[in-house]
């Protein structure tokens, strides 16, 4: 701790601002906001140590403002993001009736369904349960490339 104790003002200055472009630099990369918030904790440091603060109060404004940021501004940040994200063919087909194209039965390894006009093979949730051409059934999950299908 006395290494830190030692270095002069505009040597935490630089260390501040490589905090700051190192951050900014990984989360560009990543764009996962992960480091975006500790580029804010260290903003705050660097301000701190303009003003000329004392290195333990630096480090102390850096985890303080970090973790504040990650706290209360991280989930509306990713709410955000994630509210843009498009649903994809898997995920949007889930609850949605398909018409069975060819038999579905499990034993045989046999099956096709239609939906939105492309064709997707099938099995069925209980390896039991068999459903017969032109059926209408339920998209219960996605397995791999498979529509697993449920009674409607």
């Amino acid at each position: 701790m006395e290494f830190w104790m030692n270095l002069v003002l505009s040597d935490w200055m630089y260390l501040w601002l490589a905090v700051i472009v190192i951050t900014a630099v990984i989360e560009i990369i990543t764009v996962g906001l992960t480091s975006i918030w500790i580029s804010g904790g260290a903003l705050a440091a660097l301000i701190v140590c303009l003003c000329g603060g004392h290195p333990g109060l630096q480090i102390a404004v850096f985890f303080v403002v970090t973790f504040i940021l990650l706290y209360f501004t991280r989930p509306w940040a990713k709410k955000y993001l994630e509210s843009r994200k498009v649903a994809t063919n898997y995920e949007e087909c889930i609850g949605k009736e398909v018409r069975v194209i060819e038999e579905v039965d499990n034993r045989k390894e046999s099956g096709k369904v239609l939906y939105n006009g492309m064709e997707w093979t099938a099995r069925a949730e209980d390896d039991e349960q068999i459903y017969a051409v032109d059926e209408v059934a339920v998209v219960s999950e996605i397995r791999g490339v498979k529509m697993i299908l449920k009674r409607k």
